[in-house]
Formats: structure tokens, sequence, C-alpha cells
């Protein structure tokens, strides 16, 4: 907790902002039963200023060794998730002990299970390694067949698009909506309940690869066809029918939902 204290004094100088800082830094843990657990270390996790905390320790404790002590390794960090890009396999496992032991230095320790060495298998790099993959802020990289843009072929990239992970947490949060008993909405109405959503998506998960957001972009379609199913009588174990409805709703309104404006109006039935 001194060490957070000292790097804030050390940044900040509004005697204000470090007083808030300090009452966070030594608020008690209340649990369930509502007896309050006192803490002599740490930051409380769900905290206003743990994350920005957070990244003033990590500057110190991994940015700043990692420019002082392998200044030509490439490196990137988002909150306590980075990668390194390293030149060998050697190199790689000599930097993972290193990092290892500068970390223990900050009472800090790797994810035992998410830390791997990772080859970047592609066209040009063929070598067999038991890990050609990692998923990295919600994406997943891995060898893939991409088109050049020069002349149009198809290669062998390490490239990165939506990972699994990432999709099986937006279809979740579909169908936590519940849209498909919300009749007593209009599609309008639930269109501004999800394109707020499927904006976001597109704009991150879309800038890379963006077709591997088809399947989930063909469920939300798929959720469109169970709520006319449900709302109205006509399309009641009519399917096809209520498929059709929404693809001509789709050309006609193609301004009502976000996917439906890049082309995404397929995959209705």
């Amino acid at each position: 907790m001194n060490s957070y204290y000292g790097l804030s004094g050390k940044h900040i100088t509004g005697k204000w902002a470090l007083l808030y800082i300090e009452r966070w830094l030594k608020a008690p843990r209340v649990k369930q039963d509502g007896t309050m657990i006192e803490r002599s270390r740490g930051t409380p996790q769900g905290g206003v200023v743990s994350p920005i905390l957070a990244n003033l320790f990590m500057h110190y404790a991994f940015d700043l060794w990692m420019r002082r002590t392998h200044p030509g390794l490439p490196w990137c960090r988002y909150a306590d998730d980075g990668l390194v890009h390293c030149r060998t396999q050697q190199e790689a496992e000599a930097l993972q002990a290193a990092l290892q032991a500068r970390l223990a230095e900050c009472h800090l320790e790797m994810h035992p299970t998410k830390t791997k060495v990772v080859y970047c298998k592609d066209g040009k790099r063929k070598g067999k390694y038991p890990n050609i993959k990692f998923d990295f802020l919600g994406y997943c990289f891995r060898p893939r067949l991409v088109r050049s843009f020069r002349d149009n072929s198809l290669f062998a990239g390490f490239n990165a698009a939506v990972s699994p992970s990432a999709m099986k947490a937006m279809r979740k949060a579909i169908r936590d909506l519940n849209l498909r008993r919300q009749t007593q909405l209009s599609l309008q109405d639930i269109a501004r309940m999800i394109n707020p959503l499927l904006r976001g998506w597109i704009a991150y998960y879309g800038r890379y690869a963006p077709s591997a957001l088809y399947p989930l972009l063909g469920y939300v379609n798929q959720t469109r066809v169970a709520w006319a199913m449900r709302k109205f009588k006509r399309f009641k174990r009519h399917k096809i029918q209520a498929s059709q409805f929404l693809q001509r709703l789709a050309t006609e309104c193609v301004d009502l939902l976000v996917h439906w404006q890049i082309g995404m109006t397929g995959v209705f039935a």
C-alpha cells in the first residue's frame, strides 16, 4: 500500500486527490454478512481508482524494466495483459524466466496457465511447435489464410480475428436480453436496445477479419425470426414466412439495424 501511495504522490500534487486515493486504499472489505475486514495491502477490486493505480504500478514494474533490460524487444501491454516479441524460442524462454523473477521482486506473479511461448507460424515460418495461437484483448491470433491486396491471391499469415471466447460472451449478451420473448416491443424498440451493442462490437472486432463476426450477426437475425414468430400470429409455426418477412424488411429498412447497414442481412432461417 505504501508503494502505491508513494507513486501517486510522485505523479499527483493535489492534496484532495491524494486524500481520496489514500481512503480507497485503506477502505475495509465488507463481507456478505456485513462484517468488515481490514486491508493492509493492495487496491480494492472494482474500486474506481484501482485501474489507474494498477497501470501506474505496472509502468514501473514492467514497462520501464523492459525498456531498460531488453531495449531491442518489441512489446505491448494493456492493464495486466501483455505481449513480448522475441526472435527465437531460447530468447523467449530466457525472457520468461527473467520476467518471472522481476515480477516476484514486485510481489507479483505471472498467470500459470495463460503465460506461454507461442510460435507465430505462417507461410514463411513453417516450424513445428506445440503452441501456435494465443488470445489477446478479445482477438485470437493464429495461422490463417488471408488474401493479398496486391494480386488477390491467398497466402498463410499469422493474423487476428475475434476469439471464440469473445464470440461466446457476445452471444450470451444477446441471449440475456431475452429478445425472443419481448413481444410487447416493436422492431424499432429492439433496434434501440441492441444497436449500441452491435455498433461497438462491429467497430472493435470488425477491424480485422470482419467475416469472423458473421456467425454472431446471423444469430442476431435468427433471434429476430423467433421474435417475429411469437409476436405475429400469422407467423406462428411458419418459420420460412417469418424469415422472408424479415429478409424483405432488411432490404427495405436497411438503416434499422447496424449490421444490416454493412450488408449482413442473411442467415434468417
